[in-house]
């Protein structure tokens, strides 16, 4: 009988944790650089327009209004950056901002799934958009680690093994 209830408790609790997973889609601003094709120029020029944005956009902004008002207010800046990008390396492709409601595929990202669906995103496309895309999430930052951790030690840690440790 113990074991049948543990089975059932195991059950509960890994469909409440992709439950919780699901409301971070909907609180979410995503980012995406989609490369024109996935030979080596292309890819490589991605990831400078990615290098580049992350000083505008990789903020830990304290919430989603904030985010917003940080990409609305950069479009600009965004625009002169990858100009500056591809003038640089004499890289003579277009490029498409579309800030809004995007269209995303399924996603698997820091162990979380999400779904494929229209989702608040800044998206870049470059040239054709055939190539591999850079893809991440602004709003609640998971962009980046912090790179000021100092001596600290990043932990993973598992929500089910705790609870499951918890119980004994």
């Amino acid at each position: 009988m113990k074991k049948i209830f543990l089975g059932l408790f195991i059950i509960l609790v890994i469909i409440f944790l992709s439950d919780n997973q699901n409301n971070l889609t909907e609180d979410a601003i995503r980012f995406r650089v989609i490369a024109n094709s996935n030979s080596s120029i292309d890819i490589i020029m991605k990831m400078k327009v990615v290098n580049v944005l992350s000083k505008t956009l990789f903020k830990k902004e304290d919430n989603i209004e904030m985010t917003r008002e940080n990409i609305i207010n950069n479009i600009e800046n965004i625009q002169n950056d990858i100009n500056q990008v591809f003038t640089e390396n004499n890289y003579n492709m277009n490029y498409n901002i579309s800030y809004g409601m995007n269209h995303f595929p399924k996603k698997k990202y820091n162990n979380q799934i999400f779904k494929e669906g229209e989702y608040e995103s800044l998206v870049i496309e470059i040239g054709e958009g055939k190539g591999n895309n850079y893809w991440c999430i602004l709003y609640p930052p998971l962009c980046m680690i912090d790179e000021n951790l100092d001596d600290e030690e990043v932990k993973y840690d598992f929500k089910l093994i705790k609870v499951i440790k918890n119980l004994f």
